[in-house]
């Protein structure tokens, strides 16, 4: 190895370790929130065209339905249909309920979440999908709750 590949050497480990460095700085600290995704992460969905949001229409539910509006006492099964591709279903609620769904792709996963009022307004549960899927939402201390499978 001769002088000048030492030199680009070493500066590209410096910067390896100043890049490093920098990210574990930067971090918060906190708790990220899915509702609410980084502005980077955002702009660059926005960039690729997002991937869209699962028609209300083609997703059936084993409970009471009026419309796009579920309503429940304890547990409901959601079937979504094939999206074919990538979507996501937005669920969207008054109160806290919880969510179990399978990881899209070929993830051997089942995802849990507890969703809740974010500011006093309203629960936002967005899950991912990419071919059909059932999804199980329950509520919290066996109260009734009343979900919307939204458009967006």
């Amino acid at each position: 190895m001769n002088g000048r590949q030492k030199v680009v050497l070493v500066t590209l480990a410096v910067l390896l370790v100043a890049f490093f460095a920098l990210a574990v700085g930067v971090g918060s600290g906190e708790r990220g929130r899915a509702d609410e995704p980084p502005g980077v992460v955002e702009r660059l969905g926005r960039l690729a065209g997002g991937s869209g949001t699962v028609d209300p229409a083609t997703v059936r539910a084993d409970c009471d339905r009026s419309g796009d509006v579920l309503s429940f006492l304890g547990d409901c099964e959601l079937r979504v249909a094939d999206p074919g591709g990538l979507k996501t279903v937005v669920l969207r609620s008054p109160r806290a309920f919880e969510v179990t769904a399978p990881a899209p792709r070929d993830a051997d996963l089942t995802v849990h979440a507890e969703v809740e009022p974010g500011d006093g307004t309203t629960a936002v549960a967005r899950i991912a999908v990419d071919r059909a899927a059932t999804v199980l939402l329950s509520c919290p201390g066996g109260a009734g709750c009343t979900v919307t499978v939204a458009a967006d």
